[in-house]
């Protein structure tokens, strides 16, 4: 019979009571005639990819990662969002917590059943260096939401005191991701290993080390702005993590065929050159460029893989109709404004701000970073040919682009990957942890990663956008550092990362109670179908009122431990205020 990963791997996750453990499938396969193996590890292994964040509802949080973001200023879903808005109550269930856990229990299963393996001991060690990854990642998004949490290397048995155990103290829990990473980074092969192996998509240890470099960066500068006292050490690490996976020089950006346009084509099928009307008329829907695959893409490091096709689905999603399409992921004008003009200026400062001169939609994306037209569908990319398809578009709000793929609409099903790290985000934690740790930033650091993004952008044309320097800094009053954090929100932006940013910044307390507003309102035909939107006293649609806004910086930087599991383990404590 074919082993499958179901049948050997017990998918409960972890919980303060026994009796809701699940049992494993009963099938006549058992652990005695499947742990034998290196190739036994890979198949087992292979589940834990399913935990990989994702474009539809098999993320572990039963949303697509994008969504995240409108949580933040930077976002804005048309259903209810109780996480942004400071409206949400401490929840009975978490399927973050449930999920995480779950994916932590099935590594630690891994590891504790590879003693009885036997082979290529290379193969071993790799396939423990999968396993241990994801338990660093479990833990991680664990830690970012919920601050202390039990730390569990083992499986638990049914009379196992841990089912009833504390919470873990933050730090010690972070040690043992660092120590997952380390071993990852060291036992999982490099990237161009990997592809010649045909195996493109498994953990290899650039993946490991990005993923430090971000786990480090979040809880040096949590520690720095929510006084905690280890931010040095991990930003030193922040910074030694994202170096090595640079200096390795396995990975650069991706430069598709259409230069000018290579930021929107990475987020599209990379198979075969096309165009974007080719698409829209239903042409081959993979314009990433020629000779140009996911594989051979050296930006992506690590990919949630979806596929194949629609006539043999194995795994698919249906981001543009369930999320794009009904507004559940679009931006608000938080995003916008963060997007410089042409001059390297942000708006109200740029002689091209245009914010209260604008005579049709389409006016706020002139003379701005490329990006803004490559993240957002205006008049002057394929909104003409999706009116009457898609609702509202610009109308009530900033519909996103970005993943946004017109064939896989028409077809209802998506087989685009969703890029869960990627190289520009290590550049970017190098310049902001380089930055959080020494007060400063060299231009040729700069120049390695802020005005690597920059160059990309624009095909390398500095009348697009200039590059940020120290003397260009100063000319202009520029904060470095707001600058750097400016470049993370645009180059980043739907991609899941703004909210958990504010988060660590400690700046979420100013940015989530205001006011969230969408484009300036012109009426028809612009926006014929929409009927006396609330309006700001400049005509911006006012999509939720700073009256309906709220956070509590005493209780909304950690999220509420659910209830159920305060019920079942008495040795959990929950949050501060919840």
């Amino acid at each position: 019979m074919k082993r499958t990963i179901a049948s050997v791997i017990l998918l409960a996750s972890l919980t303060g009571c026994s009796k809701q453990l699940v049992q494993n499938p009963q099938t006549s396969l058992t652990d005695a005639s499947f742990w034998n193996t290196p190739s036994d590890l890979s198949e087992a292994c292979t589940y834990l990819y399913t935990f990989l964040p994702g474009l539809g509802t098999d993320d572990p949080t039963g949303n697509p990662t994008p969504a995240q973001d409108d949580y933040s200023n930077i976002g804005y879903g048309t259903g209810t969002v109780g996480v942004g808005d400071g409206s949400r109550i401490a929840p009975a269930t978490s399927s973050e917590w449930t999920n995480f856990y779950k994916l932590i229990r099935a590594a630690n299963n891994i590891l504790q059943k590879s003693v009885t393996v036997t082979g290529d001991t290379g193969l071993i060690h790799q396939y423990l260096g999968e396993a241990r990854f994801f338990r660093a990642w479990g833990y991680f998004e664990l830690v970012k939401r919920f601050g202390d949490v039990p730390l569990v290397m083992r499986t638990l048995t049914l009379s196992d005191s841990l089912l009833y155990g504390p919470r873990t103290a933050r730090e010690t829990v972070i040690d043992s991701v660092y120590a997952d990473l380390t071993y990852a980074a060291i036992y999982c092969p490099q990237p161009d290993i990997a592809q010649s192996k045909s195996e493109y998509g498994r953990v290899t240890a650039t993946a490991a080390l990005a993923l430090e470099s971000r786990v480090a960066l979040f809880e040096g500068t949590w520690d720095k702005y929510h006084g905690g006292g280890n931010a040095t050490a991990h930003l030193q690490i922040a910074v030694q993590a994202a170096q090595a996976v640079i200096n390795g020089g396995k990975h650069t950006l991706f430069v598709a065929s259409v230069p000018d346009s290579s930021y929107y084509y990475l987020f599209q099928y990379q198979t075969q050159p096309s165009t974007e009307n080719q698409i829209v008329a239903g042409g081959n829907p993979t314009p990433g460029g020629t000779n140009f695959t996911y594989a051979t893409n050296k930006e992506i490091i690590l990919p949630k893989l979806y596929g194949v096709s629609l006539s043999n689905i194995i795994s698919s999603h249906s981001y543009e109709r369930g999320y794009l399409e009904q507004g559940n992921i679009t931006a608000s004008r938080g995003y916008v404004n963060a997007v410089l003009f042409k001059d390297g200026l942000p708006a109200g400062q740029s002689v091209y701000d245009s914010t209260y001169k604008q005579t049709s939609p389409l006016t706020e994306f002139r003379n701005r970073d490329p990006r803004m037209g490559m993240t957002l569908l205006s008049s002057a990319n394929i909104w003409p040919q999706l009116q009457g398809i898609i609702p509202y578009i610009p109308g009530l709000l900033y519909k996103v682009r970005k993943y946004f793929i017109v064939q896989d609409w028409t077809n209802q099903t998506s087989f685009v990957n969703f890029l869960a790290i990627r190289y520009a985000e290590v550049l970017l934690n190098y310049a902001e942890a380089t930055y959080e740790l020494n007060g400063n930033i060299s231009d040729a650091d700069l120049n390695l990663t802020v005005n690597a993004l920059r160059a990309r952008a624009t095909n390398n044309n500095p009348s697009v956008l200039p590059s940020l320097t120290n003397a260009f800094a100063t000319a202009n009053s520029l904060n470095l550092l707001t600058e750097i954090r400016r470049e993370r929100t645009v180059e980043l932006a739907f991609e899941g990362f703004h909210y958990w940013d504010e988060l660590r910044w400690k700046t979420a307390e100013t940015e989530l109670p205001l006011a969230v507003e969408g484009p300036q309102y012109f009426g028809p035909p612009y926006q014929a179908s929409v009927n006396n939107p609330i309006l700001d006293a400049n005509h911006f649609v006012i999509l939720e009122s700073a009256g309906k806004r709220s956070f509590n910086p005493a209780r909304d930087y950690l999220w509420p431990l659910p209830t159920q599991q305060l019920a079942l383990n008495p040795n959990l404590v929950q949050n501060p205020n919840w």
